[in-house]
């Protein structure tokens, strides 16, 4: 006859001992090995297989340890835990340490019912982190069971490393390039969305309308849409093109919401985008009502805080302080943006063979407008397409120019002025709201038909002959800054606007195979535009990230098209920003610098260097007047405001205006006797300062205010006092390495960093970390960092509990201490004995790990979970006549050091008596656990507090102790005076 096992009880099978799981039947029983993780699990069939009831075996007197070894073990155990008892059921097995500021955004969706968040964090703050914490914590606590993110196509694949990394989730990537090889698997009737219940989704992939239904009607539970605002149109916003396929997507994102059970979070850095419409339409996404309600009253304000966040890098780079209104400071955090950027302003002259090849161009494109203006309103804008595309890309590079002059104009097929607009405005022209970044960096073309004409082609021609750095003096210009910047240490990113000119850049740049470049023996070189695929683009990032990653004299330039502007994070590998092509648009650079410029910079700061043509009749006129305001704005607001794009494309077809009027040569006050042109600035500042007033309002009327900074404060020291702090992590992983035979240097410089070589470790901690770290790192026995970041590069680890390097050394060290007969050293023991000036009468310290069998309530019924939690207890005198000693004192005793040697045979005769009077403190124990017990169900409430129309968030809620609780470890600390045997300390307790 089978016995029954409860969840969370132990038994043994397959010579190793379980923790039965929820999901248990009397005839099949789902089981966790002990100190286990979920990748571990396996179902036992006790009809089949010997299954027996289990007791964790008590300590071992004969196995003592040092000083070290009770602050080792229960650090080792609690980075071990993946699934904690705390109301975060995610954050033990997630592989990133959240900032508490980013706990924000989870308290407010665990106090909803069907979770609706606008995320609008700053760039650089953690988005994607906050974003994924949420997902994480939904699909653990059973609140949702599949997800989608529907993003730009050339972040699907950072999204999918993002989620697998950090969270451990496995979303396969449905693209336009993926979809034909994922339909080919699928059941007849069966949806992509029915067996992969986590997905990545392109926006191009929903422009059929096929998909698109599919999607509608398969639509998982949770939904994150990242750059949301590109998903929404202002009611002004005129049809097509851009806006036709914004509306597009609002209009498909309208009737995923539609389901007021589906979880939606939208994450963007600018929810306004200069139009107060289109703001209100992304909340009507988040909720109908807020579309129209007043925010202006406090109560509609009150109603938005609700769902929306949006923070500044000011707001969270110092956060649980004082000032946010806490008692002292002990919890406060102090994030490591990059301070101000380093900006600076460089212009350059072009060649005297370069000025006139531009003033003919200048002159054949006035030419060709004029005489397109006679010819009919479709003809006058191919031809203003063609010439922007001919102008900007004179200016670029001479390879640019060579390649446009003989490309056919892609407005050239326009059957309509409408439709040459649509055409022509995406490729020439620099939107700041636009996800379709892809196929933008091609050279446009400046020919009207197939074959361009004689001019064009000896225009070309002479463009070609004044390439390299004696007939470019932009290109001669960059090597100066870039030498400078590289012999400060830094490692630069070049943007350019075209594919031509970053190949040219590379080319120029960059040294033959097996030769060194124009910039040094030591500098590698690389080029990433749009002929890569997002996938190829990340691999070439990474490669040139590993070049001479062993040297630190080795420097690395990047040359990259706007490909990488938005969403792929560059902040590992590079520092410095190099704006070669000067943009139509402000945002495009924020866009750039953002990548480098955001959360896991090393760099205190980082440099901008802005090259303009002083001479090309465009560059200076577009920075004076767009860049210099917008630059303005942001110092006062300590924010960037987006440009409209309208804003941005009246004043740069002005500039042109005035090109083709007056050459390269007219003075910057002509500019302003262009018809129309002053009407157009005027309009210009007012509509940014209306932007900019708006954004100023919103960051304060509208600051995230429905999650107190104590309420995060009270959350945080919970989950540290669970799971264990940096300063922690960090001491044991130094202690772990020095018992483990590492080669440990701590330079002691205030970073917190240290270095390890592990090739005198046990090969099971060499194999272990070899998987994390990399099989070379470890072969070759190289120095690891240990950073106090948690942003860290690859073949690094981060002094954080999630960090899987850290796991490993935690999970060896339990391992070894767990088993008496491993060979190799064992850092951690499960008894002691230390003699210390740390008490004045004999006391005994326990470590004691908790076992809690919890119920959730949730939207789709209640969820049954076991979980763990590690707990210090501490009694003074012998065990049958046992003082016990209050949580803070019992983990005071962990910093007891040794004053004194101890007799080994008296060692052993005290951890004896220890040991065998552990049957009397079960009481107690059972007490304590019950009292835990108490405070988890408060804390579960507490994160999710319910009001009285919301109950049904707790109604359920239970967590109930499982018993007899297991003792990891045993550790007597005797007196260095016994005579002061009597006193006892304050910490006393009944």
């Amino acid at each position: 006859m089978s016995l029954t096992y409860s969840a969370g009880s132990l038994v043994a099978a397959r010579g190793r001992e379980w923790v039965v799981l929820p999901e248990s039947a009397p005839d099949m029983l789902v089981l966790r090995p002990l100190g286990g993780s979920d990748d571990d699990i396996a179902a036992v069939f006790p009809t089949f297989e010997e299954v027996r009831p289990a007791e964790f075996a008590a300590p071992d007197a004969d196995d003592l340890g040092d000083q070290r070894a009770a602050g080792l073990l229960r650090t080792a155990l609690r980075v071990g835990f993946r699934s904690g008892a705390g109301p975060f059921r995610s954050l033990a097995s997630i592989a990133v340490e959240p900032r508490a500021y980013q706990l924000v955004p989870l308290l407010m969706a665990l106090r909803q019912n069907t979770v609706r968040l606008l995320i609008s964090d700053d760039v650089g703050i953690g988005k994607t982190v906050e974003a994924g914490l949420i997902a994480t914590e939904l699909l653990a606590q059973g609140e949702a069971s599949r997800m989608t993110v529907l993003c730009a196509p050339a972040l699907a694949e950072q999204w999918q490393g993002e989620l697998r990394e950090k969270f451990g989730i496995d979303a396969e990537l449905v693209l336009a390039s993926t979809v034909s090889r994922l339909e080919r698997g699928l059941e007849l009737g069966q949806s992509l969305f029915d067996k992969h219940p986590y997905t990545i989704i392109s926006t191009d992939f929903i422009k059929s309308t096929r998909h698109r239904e599919d999607f509608v009607r398969h639509c998982p539970d949770l939904v994150i849409v990242d750059e949301a605002h590109t998903c929404v149109s202002a009611d002004d916003a005129h049809a097509g093109g851009k806006s036709g396929t914004n509306q597009l997507r609002y209009e498909l994102l309208q009737r995923v919401a539609a389901d007021q059970d589906r979880h939606l979070l939208l994450l963007t850095a600018t929810p306004h985008s200069g139009k107060e419409s289109a703001f209100r339409n992304l909340l009507g996404l988040v909720r109908p009502d807020l579309a129209t309600v007043d925010l202006e009253s406090p109560a509609g304000r009150a109603r938005l805080a609700e769902h929306f966040v949006a923070r500044k890098r000011a707001d969270v780079r110092q956060y649980l302080t004082k000032e946010d209104g806490l008692a002292d400071d002990s919890l406060a955090e102090r994030t490591a943006f990059p301070s101000d950027r380093w900006m600076k302003d460089e212009p350059y002259k072009l060649t005297p063979e370069y000025r006139v090849l531009l003033d003919d161009a200048i002159a054949y494109a006035a030419d060709r407008v004029q005489t397109a203006g006679s010819q009919g309103k479709r003809e006058a804008r191919i031809a203003w397409w063609s010439v922007i595309a001919l102008l900007r890309s004179m200016v670029s590079s001479p390879k640019a120019a060579a390649q446009t002059l003989k490309t056919r104009s892609t407005a050239a097929v326009a059957r309509s002025a409408e439709e040459a607009d649509i055409l022509g405005a995406p490729l020439n022209h620099d939107a700041a709201d636009t996800d379709a970044l892809e196929g933008l960096d091609v050279a446009p073309g400046a020919s009207e038909s197939e074959n361009a004409g004689a001019r064009l082609l000896e225009l070309s021609e002479r463009a070609a002959t004044l390439a390299g750095q004696q007939g470019d003096a932009k290109l001669k210009a960059l090597a100066k800054h870039l030498k400078s910047l590289l012999a400060d240490g830094y490692n630069p990113i070049v943007f350019c606007r075209y594919i031509p000119t970053a190949e040219y850049l590379a080319e120029e740049l960059g040294g033959a195979e097996g030769k060194p470049g124009k910039l040094g023996r030591k500098v590698h070189v690389a080029a990433v535009t749009g002929t890569l695929s997002p996938q190829q683009r990340l691999q070439r990032i990474e490669q040139l990230g590993a070049e001479g990653a062993d040297d630190p004299a080795t420097r690395r330039v990047l040359i990259a098209t706007d490909c990488l502007s938005e969403g792929v994070n560059l902040q590992h590998h590079f520092d410095a920003v190099i704006h070669y092509d000067l943009a139509w648009n402000p945002t495009r650079h924020d866009q750039r610098e953002g990548r480098v410029d955001r959360y896991g910079q090393k760099r205190d700061q980082v440099r901008v260097i802005t090259m303009f043509g002083e001479d090309n009749g465009i560059d200076g006129k577009v920075l004076e007047v767009l860049f210099k305001k917008h630059r303005q704005i942001q110092k006062d607001l300590g924010i960037s405001v987006s440009v409209p794009d309208e804003t941005a494309s009246g004043v740069t077809d002005a500039v042109v205006e005035w090109l083709l009027l007056h050459g390269r040569q007219g003075s910057q006050e002509a500019l302003f006797e262009v018809p129309g042109v002053q009407q157009t600035l005027d309009r210009v500042e007012r509509d940014w300062n209306s932007a900019a007033e708006r954004e100023k309002t919103s960051r304060s009327k509208y600051a995230q205010r429905s999650i107190h900074p104590e309420d995060v404060a009270r959350e945080v020291a919970s989950v540290r006092a669970a799971l264990g702090g940096a300063d922690e992590v960090r001491d044991f992983a130094l202690a772990a390495l020095h018992g483990l035979n590492g080669l440990v240097r701590d330079p002691r410089d205030g970073s917190g960093d240290f270095t390890a070589q592990v090739g005198g470790t046990p090969a099971g901690l060499r194999d272990a970390l070899a998987a994390t770290l990399g099989n070379r790192v470890v072969e070759e026995d190289r120095e690891i960092p240990f950073r106090s970041s948690p942003a860290i590069a690859r073949g690094e680890a981060a002094l954080v509990r999630t960090d899987p390097a850290v796991g490993a050394l935690a999970s060896y060290v339990l391992n070894s201490a767990l088993d008496g007969e491993a060979e190799g050293p064992r850092p951690a023991r499960r008894c002691g004995v230390v003699t210390t000036d740390a008490v004045t009468s004999r006391t005994t310290l326990l470590l004691v790990r908790y076992r809690f069998h919890l119920t959730l309530p949730s939207r789709t019924g209640e969820k049954q979970l076991v979980a763990e939690d590690a707990r210090l207890l501490a009694f003074e005198g012998m065990p049958q006549r046992a003082r016990w000693l209050d949580d803070d004192t019992a983990a005071e005793l962990l910093a007891a050091r040794a004053s004194a040697n101890t007799n080994p045979q008296m060692a052993r005769n005290q951890i004896t008596r220890t040991l065998d009077g552990l049957d009397e403190l079960t009481a107690r124990l059972e007490e304590y656990g019950e009292r835990l017990a108490a405070e988890l169900d408060a804390s579960h409430r507490r994160v999710r507090k319910a009001n009285r129309s919301n109950q049904e968030i707790v109604r359920g809620l239970k967590v109930v102790p499982q018993k007899p609780a297991d003792i990891l470890g045993a550790y007597v600390y005797l007196p260095a005076n016994p005579a002061a045997a009597g006193v006892t300390p304050a910490g006393a307790v009944a």
